[in-house]
C-alpha cells in the first residue's frame, strides 16, 4: 500500500513537471546554437552527398568510360546512358548521360561504383527546379557543374582519399 501512496504523492506534488521544468532552466541560460541560415552556414562534410557533376581530366574530356556500373547499381534507377556507336573499343564515351534527380535517393552509390571517379555527388545542395523536366540532368548540366565546383570537389575527393 505504500507505494500506490507514493505514486500519489509524486502526481499531486507534479515530480515530473518539476523535472521537466529543471531541464528547461539549465539550457535556459546556455548560449544559443541556431544557425541563422542564409547568412550563416555549417561547414560540410567532404563526404556529403549534394549535387550530381560529371568530371573532366586534365586536357578536359570528360572521365566517364561508358562501363554503365552506376546505372545498373542505382537502387532508384534514375541514371540513363547511351553510348556513342561511333567510340572506339579503348575509349568509349557516352552519347547521353542523363541523371533524374527527382528519383534520386542521392545514396552515392554511382560514385562508389565508378572506376574512374567520374561521376560525383558535388557540395551543391541548393538547387531547385519550378518543373520536374528541370530535375533531369543531362551530360553538358552535369559536366557545367563539374566545371562550377571543380575546386571543392576536388579538395573533397582528395581529403577523402584515405579512406577509400
Amino acid at each position: 500500500m505504500s507505494v500506490r501512496l507514493k505514486e500519489w504523492v509524486d502526481i499531486f506534488a507534479l515530480k515530473e513537471l518539476a523535472a521537466g521544468m529543471a531541464v528547461t532552466l539549465r539550457y535556459f541560460f546556455k548560449p544559443n546554437i541556431t544557425v541563422q541560415y542564409p547568412e550563416e552556414r555549417t561547414p560540410l562534410s567532404p563526404r556529403f552527398r549534394g549535387e550530381h557533376a560529371l568530371r573532366r581530366d586534365e586536357q578536359g574530356r570528360e572521365l566517364c568510360v561508358a562501363c554503365k556500373l552506376c546505372e545498373a547499381i542505382c537502387p532508384a534507377q534514375a541514371i540513363f546512358i547511351t553510348i556513342d556507336p561511333a567510340s572506339t573499343a579503348e575509349k568509349r564515351l557516352t552519347k547521353a548521360y542523363d541523371i533524374d534527380n527527382a528519383k534520386c535517393i542521392y545514396c552515392g552509390f554511382c560514385q562508389e561504383a565508378c572506376p574512374v571517379d567520374a561521376i560525383v555527388l558535388g557540395p551543391n545542395f541548393e538547387f531547385y527546379s519550378e518543373t520536374r523536366d528541370g530535375l533531369v540532368y543531362d551530360k553538358q548540366k552535369l559536366l557545367s557543374n563539374y566545371d562550377r565546383w571543380k575546386v571543392q570537389i576536388d579538395a573533397n575527393l582528395a581529403q577523402d582519399a584515405p579512406y577509400r
